[in-house]
């Protein structure tokens, strides 16, 4: 046998129809399809807003012709009433306000957690504690509420005497001895509710952090706390505000809670530790059974509002983190 015989390549085979590549047609075709199937679920998502947004304001329309108070001032609720007379006004003060404390309570203490369990706890110990906020999101809000009102009510009376007697001055702290069941009672029971939802967000961006970023700080002489504020910081800025949302978007909305630990009234009172004000999502769920056609259409129409409240602020953080591009990441 020839020596060229032997390094000869052996000759090519044809493969069976079924061991060949795919064609470039059915590769187009997948393509099609999953585009076709995100784009409709896309325009199914913006169809069902728009409809959800048609039938608020249709109902809130039908409310509007018959109140007979301005809507946005009125300090009433008396949408049952013949003529019915309602407003907004202290139910959009009580919202925003417990909302604000809810955020000013949870989001420090969410991201702290959230840098403990992803850059300075143990593994042995960040596991089991990143399991236990997992579960504070599980648990229902009617619990949340009920635990409100029957344990932290009367425990904290002590806390509002000393607020009242070092930040009394401010009027927005003053305490005059009643149950408790204030916005600013509210605004705790909100923050412990939102406080898992920042926490998981928050962690896992920490997580994602570069380990280079890190490792060269390290390298330079930084001290932990350095390589937080300089690498992991900067990184996770946009996912934090995003899981702030996402906390926010939850204490606007909550219903059962509120309801139990509250006592509203359409009174708008200085004092965050008295009793006064109310929430949308509360004067919905209190009094829709009992509501007339007009009233149901008065509560639709306060929900309405709530709608474009949570649409401008989750519109408002994306337009921050848009705008800052160190916001991204990406520079980080």
């Amino acid at each position: 046998m020839d020596i060229a015989d032997t390094l000869a390549p052996p000759p090519q085979r044809d493969l069976p129809p079924q061991a060949s590549k795919a064609s470039p047609g059915a590769q187009h075709r997948g393509d099609r399809i999953f585009l076709g199937l995100s784009r409709g679920s896309g325009i199914a998502l913006l169809v069902i807003m728009a409809a959800i947004a048609a039938f608020l304001t249709w109902r809130t329309i039908n409310a509007l012709a018959v109140n007979e108070g301005n809507f946005f001032t009125t300090f009433e609720w008396n949408a049952n009433a013949n003529p019915p007379v309602f407003g907004i006004a202290v139910l959009a003060f009580g919202t925003v306000v417990s909302s604000i404390i809810a955020m000013a309570l949870a989001v420090p203490v969410a991201v702290g957690i959230a840098l403990f369990i992803s850059h300075y706890a143990p593994r042995k110990l960040a596991s089991p504690l990143g399991y236990v906020i997992d579960l504070l999101a599980a648990v229902p809000s009617i619990v949340y509420g009920l635990w409100g009102a029957l344990f932290l009510v009367p425990h904290l009376s002590g806390l509002y005497f000393w607020l009242d007697d070092y930040l009394g001055w401010t009027g927005f702290f003053s305490y005059s001895g009643g149950a408790g069941r204030s916005l600013f009672t509210v605004g705790i029971v909100l923050a412990i509710m939102i406080l898992p939802i920042v926490t998981n967000v928050s962690r896992e961006v920490f997580l994602q952090a570069p380990k280079m970023h890190e490792e060269a700080a390290l390298a330079l002489g930084a001290t932990r706390w350095e390589v937080i504020r300089m690498s992991v910081l900067p990184f996770g800025r946009s996912g934090v505000i995003s899981a702030s949302m996402l906390g926010l978007g939850r204490a606007l909305g909550e219903t059962m809670a509120v309801a139990t630990v509250l006592s509203p009234s359409f009174v708008i009172n200085l004092s965050l530790l008295d009793p006064g004000g109310g929430t949308f999502a509360q004067n919905i769920a209190a009094g829709f059974n009992e509501a007339g056609d007009t009233g149901r259409d008065a509560l639709i129409a306060s929900g309405l509002v709530l709608f474009v409240i949570t649409l401008l602020v989750n519109g408002g953080a994306r337009l921050i983190i848009a705008r800052r591009k160190e916001y991204s990441g990406a520079n980080a």
